[in-house]
């Protein structure tokens, strides 16, 4: 068994999953002190920052119990390490003049400097999720990690976008799934292994020929289905993938469905239009998406009501409204509908952060740009949904705007990885955008 390390934990480590702690085994961690500073200045809020701030100094004090750190630490628990809290040193003389300014990031990586060259002999790494921080380090010949504990394997996640699988059916079988009384197929007569519940599939005839057949295998009947082209509230798929984005979203036996993939790709429009097209089966459709804000401010510093301040995040998901809108004649009855359910707050749209503390139940819940969200969030929510909830959770693992977050430790790879197979649960990854001959240019060559 091998000597334990030390690891240094910079402060977004501890703000993404305050249970780090307890994440590293039997190696022993050090919290800087300006850790501890910078940590008290979230304690106080509702928001995800604010309860990580509050769930890691409470931890910290329990593991403490009135005791000292001192020079060896406490230990965090059976069959883990230790862990203490060092204050602040400077750099070394050789480095005191590279990192001039007096910053928090420097007092960290000053501290873990400080740490490796009081423990000879024994491996010192720094863990920040911070890019900049972790080029300095390296800089300054720190060994320096990311903090990896949830994050989705690249591999995995390649798999997960080329998770339809692409097969040839003789003519006997692709008459069975796509015209015969059943519309399904033995899936013994496709593959040997059984498939996971949901796995999806796109048949082309042995023979040849330009059609192609989109199935779900169903878990409930034990057979290959057929995906058929539904219509959601006068929104029609246009490709292969947003017709079984439509199903997934139409099927009342998946309660949580994943829909990633690129711009104009239709994700939050397939959402919307087959939310509306089961309004009668929910007491409320809700439209929500989290407030990315740069240089993480608050909404508050935006000028105007409440109404205002949310008006520029909750804009696009109006836009897709529209555009179902714009399916019907101005006056008719389903335009109607859509305003009365506006006007009766039968169809919500809101902040994801007003969202917080409320019980789902029996409502379509429609959570866009999920990639900006943490594993933690997305557990969140999805544990708020009550009996007879559906949710819908929509992004772009490539387009992320947090700081910390990547497609392989964002929430929605995350659920799309960890849920794979759950019958409850479908993913379907869409490919070819249909925003516009433009937008699908642009996507592809700049």
């Amino acid at each position: 068994m091998g000597k334990p390390k030390i690891f240094v934990l910079d402060t977004n480590v501890i703000l993404h999953d305050h249970k780090a702690i307890r994440q590293f085994k039997d190696n022993d961690l050090v919290i800087p002190t300006a850790v501890i500073e910078e940590a008290d200045k979230f304690k106080k809020g509702n928001d995800t920052l604010s309860y990580h701030a509050r769930g890691f100094m409470r931890d910290l004090d329990i593991i403490s119990d009135g005791h000292s750190f001192g020079k060896k630490g406490i230990s965090i628990g059976k069959g883990l390490g230790r862990i203490k809290v060092e204050p602040n040193h400077p750099f070394p003389p050789e480095l005191a003049e590279l990192f001039k300014d007096d910053t928090q990031d420097h007092r960290i990586l000053s501290t873990a400097i400080w740490v490796r060259d009081n423990n000879p002999g024994t491996f010192v790494a720094l863990v920040t999720k911070d890019v900049n921080l972790r080029l300095k380090a390296k800089a300054a010949g720190m060994a320096v990690q990311d903090y990896l504990t949830d994050k989705v394997e690249e591999d995995k996640l390649e798999i997960r976008q080329r998770e339809v699988l692409r097969m040839s059916l003789g003519s006997e079988l692709m008459q069975a799934l796509c015209y015969g009384p059943e519309t399904a197929i033995d899936w013994e007569s496709v593959q040997t292994l059984k498939p996971e519940p949901n796995q999806l599939f796109r048949f082309e005839w042995e023979n040849g020929g330009d059609e192609t057949a989109c199935a779900r295998y169903d878990a409930d009947r034990n057979k290959i289905v057929l995906v058929k082209a539904h219509e959601a509230y006068g929104i029609r798929p246009r490709n292969d993938e947003q017709k079984m984005a439509l199903d997934a979203c139409l099927n009342p036996k998946v309660a949580l469905v994943a829909l990633t993939g690129g711009a104009g790709t239709g994700k939050t429009l397939l959402a919307l239009a087959s939310a509306l097209e089961q309004e009668r089966d929910y007491e409320q459709i809700i439209l929500s998406r989290p407030t990315v804000i740069l240089g993480n401010q608050d909404i508050g510093f935006l000028p105007g009501d409440q109404k205002s301040k949310m008006s520029p995040f909750l804009q696009p998901l109006m836009d897709n409204l529209n555009v179902i809108r714009e399916q019907f004649r101005p006056g008719s009855r389903e335009a109607q509908r859509i305003d009365a359910m506006l006007t009766m707050e039968k169809l919500v749209i809101e902040p994801l952060a007003y969202i917080r503390g409320r019980s789902l139940g029996k409502c379509f819940f429609i959570i866009d740009e999920a990639q900006n969200l943490t594993p933690h969030e997305i557990k969140t929510i999805i544990t708020r949904a009550g009996e007879g909830t559906k949710m819908v959770f929509t992004g772009d693992v490539f387009q992320i705007d947090q700081p910390y977050l990547d497609q392989w430790t964002n929430g929605l790879s995350h659920i799309a990885e960890k849920l794979s197979g759950q019958p409850l649960f479908q993913h379907v990854f869409l490919r070819k955008g249909e925003r516009s001959r433009l937008s699908d240019l642009a996507a592809k060559l700049l």
